[in-house]
């Protein structure tokens, strides 16, 4: 019977790169191990099949023999039967059965990270500010320093795996390496444990922190605090904090961007005739001068008083909205002076010229549509 084809074995390309050889081999590996398929002769010739041709074409010498001869260079070279030029099988047969029997981590853990969520107001935001936050978390045992062993005594190399973590354990007929079962990985065991922490090197504990605020920081921006996560298992290091800002709504202001928004209520004879006002900002009181026939809506742009760029660049600035505010609970008095007022007024709405150019639009909009 004619061997098939090695690039079809593993279902590859003829020009399939490396990764892609040994991906389509764990796959198959995977399917026809003969450990996962006991006393299927079918799935252990397949398996034998896909390791050869893995063989082969995983070397780079074999591999250019064969994309010029097939399977006829195997007789020049002595076969292309046994491991490849520098393949390590135990390193890739523990990567592709890791899961199937048991691998796991090795050496101690990293301390986990963790978030505290931080609500500041709109000044704090702008100008910057040090706040000083409790964060419950894992800490370093004082007692034992961390180490997870009594006072004067020290953690011992574990004598399963002589302090590497991992052990090999025979699987039928591979080797497959996992994570040591006495030490868990640490390739260290304790064998006088804390009796502060038991053994375990950490305790709960509110640590109180300074978090410093940079100036021009909005919702959703993130502090970052190296090393005051979680503390990590002995050996290892501490996790980080993230402080993650949310800025309060604000009473006046609305924030876009690095820009201050908000509006400015003034009434009819300011917007009429001009004026002053006091406006409020965050560095203060200042004057808005509003010029005479002021419409509602104009928007004053005050530079510079806004929040400054916490990544550098240009501070925003403050934009003022003016609405003309309608006067409301009128005398009889009042409301007579207005309609002498309204007389006063010309029929050709040239003291309104917005009303003028609107109702011109309407008019030929009713025109046009016929109604």
């Amino acid at each position: 019977m004619s061997k098939r084809d090695y690039y079809d074995v593993l279902g590859v390309s003829r020009n399939a790169s490396e990764e892609e050889i040994k991906k389509s081999f764990r796959r198959l590996a995977m399917k026809c191990h003969p450990d996962r398929n006991p006393g299927d002769k079918k799935a252990e010739e397949d398996f034998k099949e896909a390791r050869e041709a893995y063989e082969v074409l995983m070397d780079n010498r074999k591999r250019s023999a064969y994309d010029q001869f097939g399977h006829a260079a195997s007789e020049g070279m002595g076969g292309f039967s046994g491991g490849g030029a520098g393949m390590n099988f135990s390193d890739i047969f523990g990567d592709i059965f890791g899961d199937i029997f048991g691998g796991g981590r090795g050496g101690p853990e990293r301390g986990s990270d963790l978030r505290y969520n931080l609500e500041i107001t709109l000044e704090e935001a702008v100008f910057g500010k040090t706040v000083e936050i409790m964060v419950p978390t894992l800490v370093a045992c004082r007692d034992c320093d961390g180490s997870g062993a009594r006072k004067g005594a020290r953690p011992v190399t574990c004598s399963d795996c002589n302090g590497h973590g991992q052990v090999r354990i025979q699987q039928g007929f591979f080797s497959v390496q996992q994570t040591c079962p006495t030490c868990y990985g640490r390739g260290k065991v304790i064998k006088d444990p804390c009796p502060g922490c038991r053994g375990k090197g950490r305790m709960k504990q509110t640590k109180k922190l300074s978090v410093k605020i940079p100036p021009g920081v909005d919702s959703g921006d993130r502090i970052r605090l190296n090393g005051e996560g979680e503390a990590g298992e002995p050996g290892a290091p501490a996790g980080d904090l993230y402080v993650q800002i949310a800025v309060k709504k604000h009473d006046l202001f609305e924030r876009e961007g690095n820009h201050l928004h908000f509006e400015v209520p003034v009434n009819f004879m300011t917007v009429s005739l001009g004026g002053e006002l006091d406006v409020p900002t965050l560095n203060g009181r200042v004057k808005l001068k509003i010029p005479a026939e002021t419409q509602s809506g104009k928007v004053f742009r005050l530079k510079g008083m806004g929040v400054p760029s916490v990544r550098g660049g240009a501070t925003g600035d403050l934009l003022c909205r003016v609405v003309v505010e309608t006067p409301i609970n009128l005398t009889h008095k009042q409301k007579e002076l207005l309609k002498q007022f309204d007389k006063t007024l010309s029929t050709d709405n040239k003291h309104s010229p917005r009303s003028n150019s609107w109702f011109v639009r309407a008019k030929k909009f009713f025109e046009d549509m016929k109604f």
